[in-house]
């Protein structure tokens, strides 16, 4: 991924001058009194314990089930890549950045919960979107489909279709990148992909029409180019929000939030701002507080966001840059779909926020994770969120990558933290792969994490950070953790 103003703005190579300063590469041990690992168990599952790995493909899949099954097969070292959760407990991953050099790419994996399979896309680098003549036409098995990209939002609907938007994708094989505001589908049955709405060109501004949850779809409305956007699935549609990209005019951090339908394959603007880099109105703090209809998330990207049971949209952190400056989010927000309307739940109205851990396990209304971007997130069966690591700040209010695992307690309106360190650029505790205990893997920003709510496995993924041996780098360590009874 190439880094601009709005791309991610800290590099791994300032991560790593942080750690020749002292600030990086440290390791923690369970006992220590700024971890907290003894609240959970993490399994080290595969992949290796050292940044910069290459994959191991195999045979792509093609119509014989039989080509998945070799154990050798894992991906490659990934920022930024793309995941889902089907009906079927299987996790799937698509594309995002490699090791060397400016690198995308657009494989398609999936995952049964004990192999890794090649399921579609290339395993060279930087390749462009292979778009149909016309929208709606699907691709043949294997020609592929979406080019090579990074931090694009991902669906599963209900019949176990995998939906992939934007994001920061390759416009040639020389490294160039840009903004997309494509949407794609792959069938999980044929093994081909759709494309179904936006542009096969880059960086288009939003066609916004009229705002509001209950009005009807214009056939002309889309989203801007964008990456790094939360994502939800609920009421029987697509939800979309911010990220970096266009609005109806210009280039810049966004708050709009959409809907698609995926029956009349319409897009409807809901709420937020057609404008960048817009603030956030707050109104009141809390869970039992009436929602104010003028409140709205500011604009972001990077942030960490889930759907609970009630069919609520809920949103956490992020990095913003605005006329107040740049800097990032610790606050937790809730999107009511019924009454169309933001609540600010948790954490602070102003930027750059340290942690407050308090003690291992304990909830309070005082503890909350510290202001963050591209923290790895899952939602529990009771509809709980569990949020980890991301680039941010810890305890001390020094900024890095970190390692801590948070858990929300929907019910009460309050964090808990779980596992991890306090502090920021930790080392990974791998010990031996298959065996849990007090390890943890090491601090880390844009992993991509599943829940699997059929085996109740919470999964986590690669991403750049900690390796067990101080470097810092992409990863594609697979690990599972399980809450102690």
């Amino acid at each position: 991924m190439n880094t601009s103003t709005y791309a991610k703005p800290f590099t791994l190579a300032l991560l790593l001058l942080l750690s020749a300063c002292g600030g990086g590469g440290s390791s923690t041990s369970s006992s220590d009194s700024t971890s907290a690992t003894n609240l959970v168990d993490w399994t080290w599952i595969g992949g290796s314990d050292s940044f910069g790995q290459p994959g191991s493909y195999g045979v792509k899949f093609t119509t014989n089930p039989v080509t998945i099954t070799d154990p050798p097969n894992f991906p490659k070292a990934l920022e930024g890549a793309i995941s889902w959760s089907d009906n079927l407990g299987n996790l799937w991953l698509f594309g995002g950045g490699g090791e060397t050099g400016y690198t995308d790419f657009n494989d398609l994996w999936k995952f049964d919960g004990s192999k890794w399979a090649w399921m579609n896309g290339d395993a060279t680098p930087n390749q462009l979107s292979n778009f149909p003549s016309t929208v709606g036409t699907s691709n043949p098995v294997n020609a592929s489909g979406p080019g090579s990209r990074q931090y694009s939002a991902s669906w599963t609907d209900s019949t176990n279709n995998l939906w992939l938007f934007g994001g920061y994708v390759r416009t040639n094989a020389g490294g160039s990148t840009a903004y997309a505001n494509d949407l794609w589908k792959f069938d999980t049955t044929n093994k081909q992909w759709t494309w179904v709405s936006g542009a096969n060109t880059v960086n288009q501004v939003g066609t916004y029409g009229t705002k509001g949850g209950n009005v009807t779809p214009e056939p002309a409305n889309i989203p801007g180019g964008r990456w790094g956007v939360a994502h939800w699935s609920a009421s029987g549609a697509l939800w979309l929000f911010g990220g970096a990209g266009y609005g109806s005019a210009t280039f810049g951090y966004l708050n709009d939030l959409w809907k698609f339908d995926t029956t009349s394959k319409q897009w409807t603007w809901v709420s937020g701002d057609n404008t960048v880099n817009q603030v956030g109105i707050y109104g009141t703090k809390g869970g039992s507080a009436t929602p104010e209809p003028a409140n709205i998330p500011g604009a972001r990207s990077g942030e960490a966001f889930w759907e609970d049971g009630n069919g609520n949209l809920w949103l956490f952190g992020g990095f913003r840059v605005d006329t107040v400056g740049p800097g990032d989010f610790n606050d937790l927000w809730k999107f009511n779909i019924a009454t169309n309307q933001w609540t600010w739940m948790s954490g602070s109205n102003l930027i750059d926020q340290s942690g407050n851990y308090g003690t291992p396990g304990t909830m309070s209304s005082n503890y909350v994770p510290g202001s963050r971007r591209f923290a790895v997130f899952w939602k529990d069966n009771s509809g709980n969120f569990w949020l980890f690591g991301g680039l941010g700040y810890d305890s001390a209010g020094n900024f890095g990558d970190l390692n801590d695992l948070w858990k929300y307690n929907i019910a009460t309106n309050q964090w808990s933290w779980m596992s991890g360190s306090k502090l920021r650029d930790q080392n990974g505790e791998y010990g031996t792969t298959g065996n849990s205990n007090s390890f943890v893997p090491g601090s880390r920003d844009v992993a991509v994490s599943w829940y699997d709510s059929i085996n109740s496995r919470y999964w986590l993924f690669g991403g750049q950070g900690y390796d067990a041996y101080g470097s810092n780098g992409y990863l594609n360590d697979l690990w599972q953790f399980q809450p102690k009874p």
